[in-house]
């Protein structure tokens, strides 16, 4: 099961990390299991992966926190949780599901060179949150379900560790082709989409030395106005306001899992004085950068191994 790095003047990371006899790279349980091996504030306690996770709710309604904001769940809602979220399962619960922990190199063949990509699944491309329904939920519960059951064979390390991968790509595959369905059904043309997602990873590149929608623009061949209205189409907020939401994302991630010095964190997000970073901040959250890590630091408490 995952164990947690200790805080330091580095992003708190969750490790994957099995206790024994557990060995596989992959672990499969359900959320009342979890809940029985740990206590009520383990579980509820932030952190940040350094693995994938999929969290699939087949009973019950729960609200989960990704990233410091809610997100509502209920009967078919399937979140992805990729390295460096910050993730709280909440306090509800009156809910059950799945989750799945694996690394991303699991998806590769121990045996394929390190520049054969060829059965890697593009993670990047997985839906945050897919809501899944009737027969698309049913073939995804089943397929998790029976990985959980298969990892369970006594057979060598390997055979089992290669049909697990296979399992895993095929889940995978799957959950990519319903979000490539649901996203067919949505109003946003296509070439919008593309341009908000070239955009977005952009952004990720990016946001700590680009502030500004023109140097977005210009880097994506497109005009400001241009690129606000696929933000608007996508989100429901532009551009500028998209850049500023993943900045200050990335400063609360640093104040709640770094002891960081503010002034650094300012330098590291490119504000050439701090006073601007936490004007900057305070705009955004409505509070200061030292009144959120205290806030912060109030709610956290280091998970123990063997949760």
């Amino acid at each position: 099961m995952p164990r947690a790095r200790k805080r330091s003047a580095d992003i708190q990371r969750l490790e994957y990390g099995s206790v024994v006899p557990y060995w596989l790279d992959l672990e499969v349980y359900t959320a009342s299991e979890m809940r029985r091996r740990g206590s009520r504030e383990k579980i509820r306690t932030t952190h940040r992966y350094e693995f994938h996770m999929l969290v699939c709710v087949a009973r019950g309604t729960c609200t989960q926190w990704i990233d410091f904001e809610p997100t509502p769940c209920e009967v078919g809602s399937l979140l992805t949780l990729r390295p460096g979220q910050a993730h709280n399962l909440g306090p509800d619960e009156d809910w059950d599901g799945w989750i799945v922990l694996f690394r991303p190199e699991f998806l590769l063949p121990a045996s394929a060179p390190a520049h054969d990509l060829k059965l890697a699944v593009d993670l990047e491309s997985l839906a945050a949150h897919l809501h899944l329904q009737g027969d698309e939920l049913r073939s995804v519960v089943a397929a998790i379900a029976q990985m959980q059951e298969d990892a369970t064979i006594d057979a060598l390390a390997e055979d089992l560790h290669a049909l697990l991968r296979y399992q895993l790509h095929a889940l995978l595959s799957r959950l990519r082709l319903i979000h490539g369905q649901q996203e067919a059904r949505d109003p946003l043309n296509s070439r919008a989409r593309q341009r908000f997602k070239r955009f977005r990873q952009t952004v990720e590149q990016c946001f700590a030395k680009w502030h500004q929608v023109a140097a977005y623009a210009n880097q994506l061949g497109c005009t400001e106005k241009t690129l606000t209205r696929a933000a608007m189409a996508a989100t429901g907020m532009s551009a500028k306001v998209f850049i500023a939401s993943r900045i200050n994302l990335e400063a609360k991630r640093l104040l709640a899992h770094t002891d960081l010095p503010v002034a650094l964190i300012a330098d590291k997000l490119g504000f050439d004085e701090a006073t601007n970073f936490s004007k900057f901040f305070k705009r955004e959250t409505a509070c200061t950068p030292a009144e959120f890590r205290r806030r912060q630091t109030l709610k956290s408490a280091p998970l123990e191994p063997g949760l």
